[in-house]
């Protein structure tokens, strides 16, 4: 399943790129975040891994980062496996004028062993867009909220 949601931030390039690569704000605006934890390569470079934890109402999951590629603002890329689920995620920004950036994610889902999540996904594919809207549209009220 592959899907783009993109919004337009109301802050220069700079300073998006500059919140958006900083690990210390991720709890600022990704909703359910409990840790993030660096555990191999250099930070935020490709090939470097790390462990995100959440917990969403009573659920707790646990994911693997890896970071693909690092080319801001045109391309910051990784992938996030959990539980048989792959999910690629390219990030990039556009400057749109002066004081606007537009950020953009396309993201795929690969189903290797869960049944469960692919019948889901087949039936609800709206969910996994309406998630990830979730996220831009917080990301974007946090940066907007930064001097």
């Amino acid at each position: 399943m592959k899907y783009t949601c993109e919004i337009e931030i109301n802050q220069p390039i700079n300073k998006v790129i500059e919140l958006f690569d900083n690990p210390e704000n991720l709890p600022l605006w990704m909703e359910g975040l409990e840790s993030f934890e660096h555990l191999s390569g250099q930070p935020g470079h490709p090939g470097a891994k790390s462990k995100l934890k959440f917990k969403m109402g009573k659920r707790e999951m646990e994911m693997t980062e890896t970071i693909t590629t690092r080319n801001l603002p045109d391309d910051f890329s990784g992938y996030y496996e959990m539980d048989g689920v792959i999910n690629h995620i390219k990030n990039s920004f556009v400057t749109v004028t002066e004081n606007k950036t537009r950020y953009i994610t396309e993201n795929e889902f690969v189903f290797k062993k869960n049944l469960a999540m692919k019948i889901f996904a087949f039936l609800m594919p709206g969910m996994f867009k309406k998630q990830s809207m979730k996220y831009l549209e917080s990301f974007k009220k946090f940066a907007e909220s930064q001097a």
